[in-house]
């Protein structure tokens, strides 16, 4: 399976292999053609390229909100 949904920064993904620490949790801090990753468990910092990323996901465990870094926000 396969993540195609849009990503945002504050996504919660589980992956399909454990971090060496033993988390399989970790939040999207950059997204772009590679995505920015922290885990949940040791706040280690890592990036992947976007179609690594979408192969190893899982599933969403809470999802980000758009427009937190000026994402899709309309300007007036």
């Amino acid at each position: 399976m396969e993540i195609h949904e849009q990503l945002y920064p504050g996504d919660v993904v589980e992956m399909r292999k454990a971090h060496p620490c033993g988390g399989q949790t970790w939040e999207v801090v950059r997204v772009g053609a590679d995505i920015g990753l922290v885990c949940q468990t040791c706040g280690r910092w890592v990036l992947l390229p976007r179609r690594k990323f979408a192969r190893q996901a899982r599933r969403f465990v809470r999802r980000g909100r758009p427009g937190i870094n000026g994402e899709d926000e309309q300007v007036a």
